[in-house]
């Protein structure tokens, strides 16, 4: 089984180099990784920042090349005479051609994808633990990786690169998958990971400052998210289902065809709207769901926070518009736990202690807006930015956080390439910029500020250790470290009450 050169060259539009029988070449793989091409598979070169993938082409077993000119140029300075496709633009059409060689699986997969800045990951999570208890079987690809009905799958990147994606949807319909849950990042639809997918439904949480370092400004930011929905894309979902409790999802919502709208305000002018919240001491949540011409369904929500009412709202809608019963999907929802989002760490202690993944200005504030409605006493946050990613939200991320909080401790989180203290200076300047009385500390290393967050609360406060959530590693330099917040914040516990006992 496969798909000749010949097709996928009509396919991509473009010119096939190689001798008459090149064409009936069989291609059942495809992969834009050197290492990882099978014998007999197409390697897709593509220009790189460094040097362009064609010159690592001689060292694969790769029946075929897919590449652009430059490429070609370089197979044949190498003196390889394989087959190759040569096309004007190799991203712009490998996401339709990775589909062909795989047999275009999404097909055969009921497809929901999420995207917006925040919320992807708890939504996505929700639905998957709703769908599962709804009896499908249910894939899940996202920040914290794939899953198949709960075992993981080891892939890279948020989504996966066009021909790891593929190949990735044929082995959920191998594995029986019938539904894939997937968050759809802003990057994967500019860069045209998702082409060839063929997703039922499409929904939109929300938009706010992040990624500029990718995207120039925050329209163009917006236009990429917008490729999601506008209906003469060629990604578009069959149903949008958009959460317009911000003014990016009203607009959204304009440019979708016929989408089905979100709000957690009960007299918002939504298809689906909340009411009757209530929260327990924990922060646990429940709602009345109310979609127009249906029964209203109460919801029992585990996780803390209004964003999380809406994140509840906006996945249950998407089962609905899915065709799976709401009410089996709002009793898995129940039941949820969300790695590194809103995660209550408990050892004993007599403050709440959490950690988050909020790393952009917006969600910081969120979540401190959540802890102050959970306490009587202080708030106190350990907070840094990344590295090599949008610097115009570092000083943005340092005033939400004093502006909110009794304690801002500023510290490293991925610094990756840059100087960890330029960047820490410019998350202090937002901070004391604020002009509030918050105290702020600076301390770079990440364990020792968790370890002095700790040590400062006292009964009844509130304490967050933001930025890192589910991750298990630092990235310093090129090199990545064991680091997980959630494993520090317990030592941090641990070694506090060995204080207090000592005492």
């Amino acid at each position: 089984m496969g798909t000749s050169l010949a097709t996928l060259v009509d396919l991509a539009g473009g010119r096939l180099d190689g001798d008459e029988a090149a064409g009936e070449i069989l291609i059942s793989d495809i992969s834009l990784d050197s290492t990882a091409v099978p014998e007999g598979g197409l390697f897709a070169a593509l220009p790189g920042t460094r040097t362009h993938g064609a010159r690592f082409a001689p060292d694969t077993p790769a029946a075929a090349v897919l590449t652009d000119v430059t490429g070609q140029r370089i197979l044949e300075e190498e003196g390889d005479e394989r087959p190759v496709i040569v096309v004007e633009d190799v991203r712009a059409i490998l996401g339709v051609v990775a589909a062909e060689v795989y047999g275009h699986p999404s097909r055969h997969l009921t497809l929901i994808g999420i995207t917006g800045t925040s919320g992807k990951t708890t939504t996505s999570y929700l639905l998957e633990a709703g769908l599962r208890h709804a009896g499908c079987s249910v894939g899940l690809i996202g920040t914290t990786g794939t899953k198949i009905n709960g075992h993981p799958v080891n892939t890279p990147l948020t989504t996966p690169e066009a021909p790891m994606l593929q190949g990735l949807f044929k082995h959920m319909v191998d594995e029986g998958v019938t539904h894939v849950v997937m968050e759809v990042s802003s990057h994967a639809l500019a860069l045209g990971r998702v082409d060839g997918s063929d997703f039922d439904v499409a929904g939109f949480t929300n938009l706010s400052q992040d990624h500029l370092d990718f995207h120039p400004t925050m329209e163009d930011y917006f236009e990429a998210k917008a490729r999601f929905f506008h209906p003469t894309s060629p990604v578009h979902a069959q149903q949008s289902v958009i959460c317009v409790d911000d003014e990016w999802g009203e607009r959204m919502a304009g440019i979708a065809a016929e989408p089905i709208t979100v709000s957690r305000r009960s007299d918002a002018e939504a298809t689906v709207t909340v009411s009757d919240i209530e929260v327990d001491s924990a922060g646990a949540q429940t709602f009345l769901l109310h979609t127009e011409g249906e029964e209203d369904i109460r919801v029992a929500l585990p996780l803390p926070g209004a964003f999380n009412i809406s994140n509840a709202a906006l996945a249950l809608t998407l089962a609905r518009a899915a065709g799976v019963d709401e009410k089996a999907v709002a009793e898995g929802i129940a039941h949820v736990a969300v790695p590194g989002r809103m995660e209550r760490i408990d050892e004993g202690q007599d403050f709440i202690a959490v950690v988050d993944y909020a790393h952009k200005p917006a969600a910081v504030a969120a979540v401190l807006d959540t802890l102050r409605g959970q306490t009587q006493g202080r708030l106190g946050i350990v907070l840094g930015a990344g590295g090599d990613r949008d610097s115009a939200k570092r000083p943005l991320m340092g005033e939400a956080a004093a502006r909110l909080a009794e304690l801002l401790i500023i510290t490293d989180d991925n610094p990756r390439t840059e100087d960890p203290a330029t960047i820490r200076k410019a998350v202090e300047a937002g901070a004391r910029d604020a002009g509030t009385e918050a105290e702020i500390r600076v301390i770079g290393d990440r364990r020792e500020a968790i370890v002095e967050l700790i040590r400062w609360a006292q009964p009844g406060d509130a304490v967050v250790v933001a930025g890192k959530g589910h991750e298990t590693g630092q990235l310093v330099g090129d090199v990545t470290h064991h680091f997980d917040d959630r494993e520090e914040v317990r030592a941090a516990l641990a070694a506090a009450r060995g204080e207090v006992n000592n005492d």
